[in-house]
């Protein structure tokens, strides 16, 4: 590309150069139009020059100077700097990626089935100078491969109930961390791996999910035994505390106590202004005061 702008300078102004001279017999318009271009011309590869002095890098990338293959270790962060015609600019994103991919896999018993999973991950712009030199700017295969060999990997050591409803969340925990030591030391960030979808057969996924609704039922009746069960125990505790004091109060119910009580309850009567005429069984005791009352 420079040395076809370079050629193109050259000839631009020989052409330029040529014309400039009254002493050839070209039109004075074509001379004028010639002048213009050559001039237009010099001012395009006078841009371009400057370009190559100057290297832009966007929000969101990070650059890597490449100067006759001699890479530089410290990235290029955005905003504008300057560079040397030999030397060129590669630039990276340091974005979220994310990458789905529909996989077949095994279970633990041997059942074939297919995964729907997502994984998240960002260069690390510190390590990107080692990314190009040992990567390259194709960076998703790598990840890929590593990707799909991890999540193999895992679900062959669980069985297919665990990956479909139990474990997803735990699988897809432990999908991360192993992406993380491979990936990290490469230069590369995970952020999730996503179990997002598991395609059993028809037969085993319907033999799953009945297992399942009959363990949640089982779960719930058992609450329900446990609800009735400590509602038992309530009454009982509470039947024995009301026996136990019934119990206290009789044995503290003494024939004088008794008698008092009675002589209260009578007196009450005798105040009374709407009583007229007490009977008693004989045995009560009535006290009769001196003024006859």
């Amino acid at each position: 590309m420079l040395t076809f702008f370079l050629m193109l300078l050259i000839g631009g102004g020989a052409a330029f150069a040529a014309l400039k001279s009254d002493d050839l017999p070209v039109p004075l318009p074509i001379r004028w139009a010639v002048r213009g271009g050559g001039g237009f011309v010099a001012v395009f590869v006078a841009l371009y020059v400057i370009s190559r002095f100057v290297a832009n890098v966007p929000t969101g990338s990070v650059g890597v100077r490449d100067s006759l293959g001699n890479v530089e270790e410290s990235p290029l962060l955005p905003g504008l700097h300057f560079n040397t015609p030999f030397s060129r600019v590669v630039m990276f994103s340091t974005r979220l990626k994310n990458i789905q991919e529909s996989i077949e896999a095994t279970s633990q018993e041997g059942l074939i089935f297919d995964l729907n999973v997502s994984l998240q991950y960002r260069i690390d712009p510190r390590k990107v100078s080692q990314v190009y030199r040992t990567i390259g700017t194709s960076e998703s295969e790598i990840v890929v491969s590593r990707f799909r060999a991890i999540v193999r990997s895992i679900t062959a050591l669980h069985p297919a109930e665990s990956i479909y409803s139990t474990k997803r969340t735990m699988i897809a925990e432990e999908m991360r961390r192993q992406l993380a030591q491979q990936l990290e030391p490469l230069g590369f960030v995970v952020e999730a791996a996503l179990l997002r979808e598991v395609k059993l057969p028809e037969t085993v996924q319907a033999a799953i999910q009945q297992k399942l609704k009959i363990e949640q039922e089982s779960k719930q009746m058992e609450f329900v035994l446990s609800k009735t069960r400590q509602e038992a125990q309530r009454k009982q505790i509470e039947a024995q505390a009301i026996a136990n004091y019934n119990r206290t109060v009789a044995q503290g119910l003494t024939n004088q106590v008794i008698q008092l009580k009675q002589i209260e309850a009578m007196q009450s009567l005798a105040e009374s202004k709407n009583t007229k005429v007490i009977i008693t069984n004989g045995n009560s005791p009535i006290l009769v005061s001196p003024g006859g009352n």
